[in-house]
C-alpha cells in the first residue's frame, strides 16, 4: 500500500515515520522546500525523542532500491499513485480567538482531491471540529466529481515527548468512515497494531472528531481540577501531592494528569478547549464546564505570578528572576502556549529582569521573546538571581547540585512550579522553598 502525507509538522512527520517503520511505503509532502531539503538530509526540524533514529532507519534503501520513507514538495509529489492520503496540516485557533482555523486544511483537501486517483481514501489526521469531515467530503466531490474518493477521520492521540511510543503502542485507534472501503484500508494500515491487542473504535466521522476534542477537554479538566485543589491545599495546610496520590489510586479516576503545576499549555489543550466551546455555541449549547476550565487555567497562572512576587518580597520590579525550563513540558522544544513563556511575559511587563534556560527550547523561545537573556545551563542561569523558578520538570533539573546553585544566586529563594524538587534537600542547601499546593504555614489541630 502506498501512502502520502500532506504536512511534515509534528503530527505528519511522526505519522509518516511510524507508518514507514510498519513496512508501508510513505511519501511526506510539504510546501516548505527548505524543510523538505532538511528532512532529505536526515535532519529533524523539531525535538522529539526517538524520531531522528526512526527517520534514519526508514530512509535506508531496501532490497528493491527504494526507501520506505521519502520527502517531496507538491510539484514533484506522486499523489496519483497513493492509495491513501493523510491530511496532517495545522488547525490553529482562528483570528477570532475562538474557533479552529480550517483554511489550510480545506485548501489542502481541495488541491489534493484533484490529484488523487479514483477509489483512493483521503484521511483527516488533523484535529478538526465536528462536521469538518462532512464539509471536506462535499468539497472533494465538487473538486473531483468523476472520482469515488472516500473521506475518513483518524484523529491522533500523540503526547509530545512520547509521540513515537504513543503511535506504535497506542491506547486506542479511532477511525470514522463513510464507506466500507475506507474502513477496510484503515484497518489494513493499522493491522500490525491491532494484532497486538490495541482496541479499535470504528465509528462515524462526526463521532471520531468529537472523541478527539472530548478527550483533550477532559484531560484539561483534570489539570484544572487538581490545580484548584492545590490552591485549597495551601490554605488548608495540606499537601496536594498526597491528595493526588490518594485520588489517583482509585481506578475510576487514575493518576495521569493529576499533577499540580503552573497550568496547562502546549499546542493542543488550549486551542481544543476554545474550539470545543465554540462548537457547543454553534449547536446552541453553552458547555459550561469547558468554559470554566479555560477560566480556571488563566486564574491559576495569575496565582503563580503572585507566588513569584511574594518570593521577591512583594515586588518584582528590578529583580532578576531566573527560569529553569521554557518548554510547556519536558522532552520537547515546543513553547506554544507554554506556561513558562506566559509567566515570563507577565513578569517582564511588571519590570522584572528575566534570565532563562532550557535543554531544548531556547531557540523557539527567542523567536517569541526576542532579546530574552538566556543561559546555557541552570548554573549559569542562577548567577545573581533574586529568585529561581523551576517551570519545566526536565529530569536534569531533578539532579541539580543545590549547594552550587546557592553559591550562584543573590537571594536563596526557589519557587518550584512543578513540585519536582526535593523540598528538604533544597532547604538544607540554604534556600527558601515554595511549591504548588504544599502548605506554607502550619495549621493547628483542634482536638477539643
Amino acid at each position: 500500500m502506498r501512502i502520502a502525507i500532506i504536512g511534515t509538522g509534528y503530527v505528519g512527520l511522526v505519522t509518516g515515520a511510524c507508518l514507514a517503520s510498519l513496512g508501508l511505503t510513505v511519501e511526506c509532502i510539504d510546501r516548505d522546500a527548505e524543510r523538505v531539503a532538511q528532512l532529505r538530509r536526515g535532519e529533524v526540524p523539531f525535538y522529539e525523542p526517538g524520531l531522528a533514529e526512526l527517520l534514519a532507519q526508514c530512509r535506508l534503501i531496501d532490497s528493491s532500491g527504494t526507501p520506505s520513507l521519502r520527502f517531496s514538495t507538491p510539484d514533484v509529489a506522486t499523489l496519483s499513485e497513493a492509495d491513501v492520503v493523510f491530511l496532517a496540516v495545522g488547525t490553529p485557533t482562528s483570528p477570532d480567538g475562538q474557533s479552529a482555523d480550517l483554511r489550510a486544511l480545506t485548501a489542502a483537501a481541495e488541491d489534493t482531491a484533484r490529484q488523487m486517483r479514483s477509489r483512493a481514501v483521503l484521511i483527516i489526521k488533523s484535529t478538526t471540529p465536528v462536521g469538518t469531515g462532512d464539509a471536506v467530503a462535499r468539497l472533494v466531490a465538487s473538486a473531483a466529481p468523476q472520482s469515488f474518493i472516500s473521506v475518513a477521520s483518524n484523529p491522533e492521540f500523540l503526547r509530545e515527548g512520547r509521540a513515537v511510543e504513543d503511535f506504535l503502542s497506542p491506547s486506542r485507534v479511532v477511525i470514522g468512515c463513510d464507506s466500507e472501503h475506507a474502513e477496510m484500508l484503515l484497518k489494513c494500515i493499522y493491522e500490525p497494531l491491532l494484532e497486538n491487542g490495541v482496541p479499535l473504535i470504528a465509528t462515524t466521522r462526526r463521532t471520531a472528531e468529537l472523541i478527539k476534542y472530548a478527550s483533550n477537554a477532559f484531560l484539561a479538566t483534570k489539570l484544572a481540577f487538581i490545580n484548584e485543589i492545590a490552591d485549597l491545599c495551601e490554605l488548608a495546610g495540606t499537601d496536594v501531592e498526597a491528595v493526588s496520590q490518594g485520588m489517583g489510586l482509585d481506578p475510576r479516576i487514575g493518576s495521569q494528569y493529576l499533577q499540580a503545576g503552573p497550568g496547562h499549555g502546549g499546542s493542543c489543550l488550549p486551542k481544543d478547549l476554545l474550539a470545543l466551546a465554540h462548537t457547543g455555541r454553534q449547536f446552541g449549547i453553552n458547555l459550561q464546564l469547558v468554559e470554566a476550565v479555560k477560566r480556571v487555567n488563566e486564574e491559576h497562572q495569575a496565582r503563580m505570578i503572585e507566588k513569584i512576587e511574594a518570593a521577591c518580597g512583594g515586588n518584582v520590579e528590578g529583580k532578576t528572576i531566573s527560569f529553569l525550563g521554557l518548554a510547556f513540558k519536558p522532552e520537547t522544544d515546543d513553547v506554544r502556549k507554554s506556561p513558562a513563556v506566559a509567566l515570563i511575559s507577565m513578569l517582564l511587563e511588571r519590570g522584572a529582569h528575566i534570565r532563562a534556560t532550557d535543554p531544548q527550547a531556547l531557540h523557539n523561545t527567542q523567536r517569541l521573546l526576542p532579546g530574552l537573556d538566556v543561559a546555557e545551563n541552570a548554573y549559569a542561569c542562577a548567577v545573581g538571581a533574586d529568585v529561581l523558578v523551576l517551570a519545566t520538570d526536565w529530569d536534569e533539573y531533578r539532579e541539580l547540585d543545590f549547594a552550587r546553585l546557592r553559591a550562584a544566586v543573590r537571594t536563596p529563594s526557589l519557587v518550584d512550579l512543578r513540585n519536582a524538587l526535593p523540598a528538604s534537600a533544597v532547604r538544607a542547601a540554604g534556600f527558601s522553598y515554595v511549591g504548588v499546593g504544599r502548605a506554607s504555614l502550619t495549621i493547628e489541630r483542634d482536638d477539643s
